[in-house]
């Protein structure tokens, strides 16, 4: 049974065809990443599926009874009253059912009938366990948990609406949502405001849900992790792919191999036939013979290849080579007003390190980068570049501060005012800015126009010491990407904030964690880190349980260095009991799924050749052989994704 089915999309803005008669289906289980690139109309339709906007023809029809609940990039605004009735009064049923209530009571109290005020009783008596059923299933309990995991603290529930930030109102959007439970959440990049914490509590929540999701999101493993199909917005229209983003961008990739393969084929074949017409359809001896291949020739099929739009392709520039200490920090205290967000910072950062900064929103991420890029000057200590330290900073507010009246060659150009203007040109083509596009205004572009104007000129300028602050908010998922790719053969040194794990883990060789004025450095990635202090939870959680047993309270002192090591320990020797022969498995699935992939590549490379269809005795045994690889291959998927769903079963039970 469907829970949605789209029929006959169409929508166009002016001369631009977004959806041409577009088709698809949503299941009551299904959870869809829908992926393309910018304005592709991915939002649109977001929109059209949660019923704000209407298509220009077509359908979108639910499953009786079925709710959706909508988070768009940008949030008009919320219920009055503190956060945590704003998120209660979301939930639809509430004032009905509570009206009722209310009637039902002054109905009892005015009436004399003995019959009807049994009857009434009876009501009132099923209306209370209605409301109780309620406030069990999205009671003021739920809505503080859900807020708390998105990072509001007690004294935040009790604020009204209307003093919070715009990213604190979206996180209360969210929470609303969550609260809702509906049976399709339809998300528009909705870890754009979540810092890591809250995003790791986001993961875990939207993970262990049952119900439908159409997602969009410039994190790829945040989405490979939420989704089981994509739905992609390709230049021949709406397209679906079973499986995560990795399997859909493997899929894409192979489909157009055997297309290109099968479209060889045929006009090798149209070429053979147009020859044989052309030398013998003027004798008369062959005539028949021409005329056959020339119907022949007319009914063969037209293979199209699949197109594949744009994407950026650029390289960072080879940079000089700094120093080995790249900036010293010593002593950093800043304030804004009562709120101290560092007290006596020391850190150095060397060379070739690639740092990622994370912390709660608002522990002071973007201060640290600004009082690095000389932005922002800290109320005491010093900040120190180190010798030959050349900085360039990209920042969301940056993108956000291009003059709105320059067109984009007059924004680039200054910076490359030594090189000739093909030079200029060249790096605005590399981000996708390419013939009369360079002379649009900046006023005109949209929000991932302006960050890719932003990082172009970030290359114009080498430098060997790069600042980067939520560098991926504003691209799709195949720019972010491009500039991971990029910035992994980047020669310099690189310090960055980004909620985007997907980028932090493919980039960073260590984590400072900034929390209460301090500065904590671990090495490794996010997932390190992560794993690190799930372990710390982990040990404090069991040394609390061992604490409250012994002798019915609760220990006098805090937990010591020795134990806590003692404590991860275990908690590491109990997860690998449990997980080291999933993982010894999966090993062993991947290796084998890695050289049959390589054997099918082969294969398909042999069979893309003409001339091997003129020999059947040795085409056959290929194709029989080439088949058998492709159920092997999707047989060892299936295998491959059990294990993945029995290994996050037992970490799940591990805590």
């Amino acid at each position: 049974m469907s829970l949605v089915i789209a029929q006959d999309l169409c929508l166009a803005y002016g001369k631009k065809v977004l959806f041409d008669n577009d088709n698809f289906t949503l299941g009551p289980r299904d959870r869809v990443g829908l992926v393309g690139a910018n304005g592709t109309g991915k939002s649109s339709l977001m929109k059209i599926l949660a019923g704000v906007n209407q298509p220009d023809s077509g359908t979108v029809q639910y499953a009786r009874k079925a709710r959706a609940g909508y988070l768009p990039q940008e949030i008009a605004g919320l219920p009055e009253g503190t956060v945590v009735e704003a998120v209660m009064s979301t939930v639809p049923g509430r004032d009905a059912l509570e009206a009722r209530l209310k009637e039902t009571e002054a109905a009892l109290a005015e009436s004399t009938d003995e019959e009807d005020q049994l009857e009434l009783s009876q009501s009132l008596a099923d209306l209370h366990a209605e409301l109780d059923d309620f406030e069990n299933r999205y009671g003021k309990h739920h809505a503080e948990r859900i807020l708390k995991g998105l990072g509001f603290r007690d004294a935040d529930l009790l604020k009204p609406t209307s003093a919070l930030s715009g990213g604190w109102r979206m996180r209360a959007a969210l929470a609303g949502l969550l609260l809702q439970d509906p049976d399709l959440l339809l998300l528009d990049e909705p870890t754009n405001h979540l810092d890591v914490p809250t995003l790791t509590w986001f993961d875990e929540f939207l993970r262990r849900s049952n119900k439908a999701l159409v997602l969009i999101s410039h994190d790829k493993d945040f989405l490979n992790r939420q989704i089981n199909r994509v739905v992609s917005l390709e230049l021949e229209g709406v397209r679906e792919y079973a499986g995560n983003y990795d399997d859909y961008k493997r899929l894409r990739a192979e489909e157009k191999e055997l297309l290109k393969a099968r479209a060889e084929r045929v006009e090798a074949r149209r070429a053979e036939l147009q020859a044989f017409i052309d030398r013998f359809g003027a004798k008369a001896t062959k005539a028949r013979q021409a005329q056959s291949r020339a119907k022949m020739l007319e009914k063969m099929e037209k293979v199209e290849v699949l197109e594949e739009r744009n994407t950026m392709r650029f390289r960072f520039p080879e940079v000089e080579r700094s120093g080995r200490d790249v900036v010293t920090l010593e002593g950093i205290t800043k304030k804004y007003g009562a709120q101290t967000v560092y007290d006596g910072l020391s850190a150095r950062l060397e060379r070739g390190q690639r740092i990622a900064v994370v912390g709660a929103n608002g522990a002071g991420k973007t201060t640290l980068l600004r009082m690095v890029a000389g932005e922002l000057a800290p109320d005491t200590g010093k900040v120190t570049l180190g010798h030959n330290v050349v900085v360039g900073y990209y920042a969301q507010h940056h993108a956000d501060k291009l003059d709105r009246q320059n067109t984009i060659i007059e924004e680039v150009r200054p910076l490359a005012a030594d090189k000739p203007e093909s030079y200029v040109r060249g790096v605005l083509g590399a981000f996708l800015f390419s013939g009369d596009d360079v002379d649009k205004p900046i006023g005109v572009l949209s929000g991932g126009e302006r960050a890719r104007v932003a990082l172009a000129k970030l290359l114009l300028v080498p430098s060997n010491f790069l600042l980067m602050d939520e560098p991926t908010n504003h691209l799709d998922l195949d720019s972010s990407e491009m500039l991971i790719e990029a910035l992994k053969s980047y020669t310099g040194t690189l310090l960055f904030v980004s909620h985007n794990r997907s980028f932090i883990n493919n980039l960073c060789t260590h984590v400072w964690e900034v929390a209460d004025g301090k500065l904590t450095p671990h090495p490794g990635n996010l997932d390190d880190y992560l794993y690190h202090q799930e372990q710390l939870r982990q040990a404090q959680e069991a040394a609390a349980a061992a604490s409250n047993t012994r002798d019915g309270k609760a220990s006098a002192g805090p937990m010591t260095e020795k134990d806590r090591k003692r404590m991860e320990a275990e908690a590491r020797q109990r997860r690998s009991v449990v997980e080291g022969p999933i993982k010894k498995e999966i090993a062993k699935l991947e290796e084998r799924i890695a050289a049959l992939e390589s054997e099918q590549k082969e294969r398909e490379a042999q069979l893309a050749d003409p001339a091997l269809y003129n020999d059947f005795a040795r085409a056959k045994p290929l194709m029989d052989t080439h088949r058998a690889g492709k159920e092997e291959l999707e047989s060892l998927y299936a295998r491959w994704e059990e294990a993945q769903e029995k290994l996050a079963q037992a970490s799940a039970s591990l805590g």
